[in-house]
């Protein structure tokens, strides 16, 4: 007579515990599926942020999110989401009922943005040199050797795409969010000026081994080398930007 309430019993824990098992299982479900989202937004940000620095999406030109997601082949909502974070960058502007435009490059305004950006990325360099983690300065290690390649071979893509990690990577590295605020609004914009202008009086070698002996020093924690060597880098970029607003006068 007792052993009938014990079979009845038992499924019903079993079901109870079953059930409970699954609940992880549930949750990395929902997790999983969060994380595409957030990458192919990153997708689209990046290669629209490269489309319009490398110039082939030129200034001047109005474009609309259904093309963007057509030419990229990524869905409307990520594609949405990069040109909030672009229109924040000052690299295209939303024109209601009319579509994106991508502005035209100001010399005087890119002179302005280097009087901050200097003070700006000086700090977030020596920063990025005091506190960087060992596998964040084998990073810089190596982009260091990847900025010497890119001054070998003169190769403006590759330098390109090696000058936006290591300036993702020094904001990272630096651990101050509000020089990193501020250094977002600056970076895209200098480096479509550089590219648009670099091959009338820019020096692709040299700067890429400017851009390698900061990654170098940050690499060995060298915080005086940081900041010295991003001082010459801005030096020779300033140098440049008045020689382009002095040939196009």
């Amino acid at each position: 007579m007792t052993s009938t309430p014990k079979a009845v019993r038992k499924p019903r824990a079993a079901a109870k515990q079953s059930k409970t098992a699954r609940a992880p299982a549930v949750k990395k479900t929902m997790q999983d599926m969060a994380e595409p989202k957030v990458k192919l937004t990153d997708i689209a940000y990046e290669q629209i942020e490269e489309a319009i620095i490398t110039l082939r999406i030129p200034p001047g030109s109005v474009v609309s999110e259904l093309t963007l997601s057509e030419m990229l082949n990524i869905g409307r909502t990520p594609i949405r989401e990069a040109i909030q974070r672009l229109a924040r960058e000052h690299l295209l502007l939303v024109l209601p009922q009319r579509g994106l435009l991508i502005p035209e490059i100001d010399l005087k305004k890119q002179l302005k943005l280097l009087e901050t950006r200097r003070e700006v990325e000086r700090l977030i360099c020596k920063s990025a040199a005091r506190r960087a983690t060992e596998e964040e300065r084998a990073a810089f290690a190596r982009l260091h050797d990847e900025f010497m390649h890119a001054s070998s071979t003169n190769d403006d893509v590759s330098f390109m795409r090696s000058d936006r990690e290591f300036n993702e990577l020094a904001l990272i590295a630096a651990r101050n969010e509000f020089a990193e605020g501020a250094m977002r609004l600056m970076h895209g914009l200098s480096r479509r000026f550089w590219y648009f202008h670099y091959k009338q009086t820019a020096d692709l070698p040299e700067m890429a081994r400017l851009h390698a002996t900061v990654a170098g020093a940050i690499a060995k924690g060298d915080v005086k080398l940081a900041g010295e060597g991003l001082d010459r880098l801005l030096d020779n970029i300033e140098t440049f930007t008045k020689a382009t607003l002095l040939s196009d006068m």
